[in-house]
């Protein structure tokens, strides 16, 4: 196992380049078999820690007890999308359409339209990883164009890059603006499957809350309360989650951003722009493996479950280029203080006053 990438300091250079992406795929090529027992499993089990974790905001009677239950709910909602993400890069089970369909029913806990999150993740992200322009999830502005926004927006910005807010970024600039009926804006194109997904996650919230309405009418219980321990608690978890896991997986001191497309495909973006974030505790399993995630970028044909044998491969056959992170609330925060706006030209992290807040890494 490589040493973590300090702060301020780019990953240690290793004595040869990077091996081109299809011999380093070629490694990880015994470990890209799919298993549909083992995911039907891992499916059913979510399910049903879902279905348990509902039951018992319902079935507690304190309101601390409620609450601590729908953050349950909102953590296995994340569970279930990370199967769904996985589905919806064919590395779920052998099997295409069975892929498909385990996809929307585990995106519906998380109210994820299957063909956007599809076009948005697949093609644009994982295409485009850390490449201004294209890839939209976290990208940083430079000081021109944050100067460039309205007070209001500026504020807004401020909070997302604040550190405690990833819930309200993913909730308003990828669910609410992409996801969900996105406008021509930012989804140009227009497909009947964009429409239909929005209407079954639509479909599938209203039967959710139709289900605690009729459950607090059951049992004498404020229907408001459950409705918010049951299903708006959960999900603003959920957002949370993914939007502090998407965060974690390309934003930190040792990452570079680009906007010159030759320089970022040179720069072995597949293996540079992603950190693979290691915990102390099970928090690793308990999040399927998603933060192995170079390995997951180097070929999504792996399905999750053998992710945490595809990273270490990689990290013992590319040590000094793969960023490796343990995780700390000091860490994290000192990231957020530090990753507010991006200098292409430089090539580094700068706070919202243009100020060099790490070391360059590339220019963009």
């Amino acid at each position: 196992m490589p040493a973590a990438c300090p702060d301020l300091a780019p990953p240690s250079a290793a004595p040869s380049a990077i091996p081109h992406r299809k011999l380093i795929r070629a490694w990880l090529a015994p470990l890209a078999s799919r298993s549909t027992a083992y995911a039907l499993a891992l499916t059913l089990v979510d399910l049903l820690l879902l279905g348990a974790a509902l039951t018992a905001t319902v079935a507690f009677e304190t309101l601390p007890m409620k609450l601590l239950a729908g953050m349950a709910a909102g953590f296995v909602i994340g569970r279930l999308f990370i199967l769904g993400h996985d589905a919806c890069h064919q590395s779920l089970t052998p099997h295409r359409r069975l892929n498909r369909w385990l996809g929307r029913l585990v995106f519906l806990p998380s109210l994820t339209p299957y063909s956007l999150w599809e076009v948005g993740h697949n093609v644009v992200h994982h295409g485009y990883t850390n490449l201004k322009g294209f890839d939209f999830v976290w990208e940083p502005r430079t000081l021109e164009a944050y100067r460039a926004l309205p007070r209001w927006r500026r504020r807004l910005e401020r909070v997302y890059r604040s550190g405690w807010a990833p819930w309200l970024y993913y909730l308003v600039e990828i669910w609410w603006n992409r996801l969900l009926f996105p406008n021509r804006r930012t989804m140009p194109t227009r497909r009947a499957a964009f429409f239909w997904d929005g209407v079954l996650v639509v479909a599938g919230a209203a039967a959710w809350i139709a289900g605690l309405v009729a459950a607090a009418a059951a049992t004498g219980q404020s229907a408001t309360l459950l409705v918010l321990t049951g299903f708006v608690l959960p999900f603003v978890f959920w957002n949370g989650m993914i939007g502090f896991v998407v965060y974690v997986h390309h934003t930190h001191t040792g990452v570079a951003w680009y906007e010159d497309k030759r320089r970022w495909a040179d720069a072995q973006p597949f293996v540079s722009t992603t950190v693979h974030l290691t915990f102390r505790s099970f928090m690793g399993s308990a999040l399927h493996h998603i933060m192995e995630h170079t390995a997951h970028h180097v070929d999504m044909s792996v399905p999750l479950y053998r992710l945490k044998r595809a990273q270490k491969l990689l990290e013992e056959r590319l040590a000094g280029h793969i960023v490796v992170q343990p995780f700390s609330w000091r860490w994290y925060a000192d990231t957020a203080r530090r990753c507010k706006l991006y200098d292409f030209e430089a090539g580094c992290w700068t706070d919202f006053s243009g100020r060099r807040t790490s070391t360059p890494l590339a220019a963009g």
